[in-house]
């Protein structure tokens, strides 16, 4: 299925609309902002597929206007079926100046014989905030599907005025490289990242806050590294989706808190 996702938002009096989208099965966006006044946007993607197949194309591009402010949702885990050829998933996302953009996707689940590629690649033009997560599963741990994919690998790239800031690149392929070697997933099942851009003045006391944070959590491990480019990258490793999932909300409202409404923890179930 080729599938094609664009949003694009706009300000008007100090609050974040919905300026334009258009979408192809089995995409579909919904406006669920609670608050219409309190200036954010929260879009929730929604997707009838009850996973991605086999030769799966998906196009996504999102526009983010001067001053606006998007929290984009997803609806639920990101399941990658059994596939022969493989999927893949292309994002582009501009956000001009003082544009904020805040999006941690459910976790993907990839099946036994998955193979799927996603690129990502964000364009900033300054003064923005990024908060960018994601969250990889070993696949169906209760059906004994423990790393049973073929292949995982997602790039992401962050642009700055045109030149290369960020790039994070991940890729996992089982039947290739011991996943639990050192240096590797080390014997954890779950595996979740997030790319914080902010104001230079707010990362230090940022990294102070995620890292008292992540220091009350139990069963995992993580690392915080300071960017040169006023941002943080958290790595998280552990054996719950679910518990990844929160932390990466609960980090996302600490970052966020005071300056636009917090992120809401959204309820997860693991597989």
């Amino acid at each position: 299925m080729n599938a094609r996702l664009h949003i694009q938002t706009a300000v008007r009096n100090g609050i974040t609309c919905l300026k334009q989208t258009y979408y192809t099965p089995p995409f579909k966006v919904a406006n669920i902002t609670e608050d219409k006044q309190a200036g954010p946007l929260h879009l929730m993607l929604m997707c009838s597929s009850p996973g991605v197949l086999d030769g799966d194309d998906y196009q996504i591009k999102i526009n983010i206007e001067e001053e606006s402010c998007l929290y984009l949702h997803t609806q639920s885990y990101q399941r990658l079926f059994n596939m022969k050829n493989g999927a893949r998933q292309n994002t582009e996302v501009y956000l001009q100046k003082g544009a904020g953009l805040v999006y941690i996707p459910h976790p993907a689940v990839p099946h036994k014989q998955a193979v799927f590629t996603g690129c990502n690649k964000i364009y900033l033009q300054g003064n923005n905030r990024l908060i960018w997560g994601e969250l990889l599963t070993c696949g169906r741990k209760l059906n004994g599907e423990q790393f049973d994919f073929v292949k995982y690998h997602s790039l992401t790239e962050v642009y700055m005025n045109g030149r290369l800031i960020i790039r994070e690149n991940w890729l996992v392929e089982p039947g290739i490289t011991p996943v639990h070697a050192i240096g590797q997933w080390e014997g954890f099942t779950h595996q979740a990242s997030l790319i914080i851009l902010d104001d230079p003045e707010t990362i230090s006391p940022h990294y102070e806050t995620i890292n008292a944070f992540l220091l009350q959590q139990k069963e995992i491990t993580y690392g915080i590294s300071t960017l040169a480019n006023d941002g943080l990258i958290v790595r998280l490793l552990g054996y719950k989706a679910e518990q990844l999932f929160n932390c990466q909300h609960a980090i996302a409202r600490l970052v966020t808190v005071n300056k636009h409404n917090p992120v809401k923890t959204q309820g997860a179930h693991v597989n």
